[in-house]
């Protein structure tokens, strides 16, 4: 029976692809030099490529768009980094569902956890921005550790911190890797929501339990999955 559900942060229940993409239209707007509406959705589809769904360094991405982007004065690093810093978050809104299904999923009595990589202060910042720390039991922090996923033992700790066991748990997360198979590794099953990532040719050693669209479709799983119980 299953007890248990980690969330995924980014792109699962904080829709990131939306939160950059405003980002990024706020910044060609405002530093920018002029340019046509064509030219500026042109260099907002650059910087989300180029930004790989928040998966490269960001000092790398800043400096590249320092020397690529046509800035009304051109900024130093630091000066991007504090702009980002004050107004990224200022976009960033929940995922499509994801509060209906937080909430059905208390209600039904599962143990929720969040389980997500990056910095401290920015992924609690998220968490308390979008008022989500009240829906869960647990929440893991990749930089409050000193691992990150698809590590293993941050999954172990998140079992722990949880209060059930692997075979009792799930994941939802939108990324195959990190999500689905890092935690196949300490024998958690997995939801893939499935966004931007395609399930690598190559990664054959695991699969998702399901894989939905949208979050409103884990709650049907688990009516399912508790009828075959």
């Amino acid at each position: 029976m299953i007890k248990g559900l980690l969330f995924d942060l980014d792109n699962t229940l904080m829709d990131r692809d939306w939160t950059f993409q405003e980002f990024s239209r706020q910044l060609v707007r405002e530093l920018l030099s002029e340019q046509d509406q064509e030219k500026q959705e042109q260099i907002v589809a650059y910087m989300i490529e180029s930004d790989a769904d928040g998966y490269r360094p960001k000092d790398g991405f800043f400096l590249e768009l320092i020397e690529r982007l046509p800035w009304r004065v051109k900024p130093v690093l630091s000066e991007v980094q504090a702009y980002y810093n004050e107004h990224y978050m200022k976009h960033a809104r929940v995922m499509t569902h994801a509060l209906d299904t937080l909430k059905s999923c208390r209600e039904a009595g599962y143990k929720l956890g969040v389980i997500t990589n990056g910095l401290s202060t920015v992924q609690h910042g998220k968490i308390d921005r979008l008022e989500l720390r009240d829906y869960f039991d647990a929440i893991i922090v990749s930089g409050d550790h000193g691992m990150k996923k698809p590590d293993r033992q941050i999954y172990e700790l998140a079992l722990k911190r949880l209060g059930t066991a692997a075979e009792e748990t799930l994941i939802i997360g939108d990324h195959p890797v990190n999500d689905i198979w890092g935690a196949s590794r300490a024998g958690i099953r997995g939801i893939w929501l499935k966004r931007k990532h395609a399930w690598p040719e190559t990664m054959t050693d695991a699969t998702p339990l399901h894989a939905v669209h949208e979050l409103d479709e884990v709650v049907s799983i688990l009516r399912n999955l508790q009828t075959q119980a």
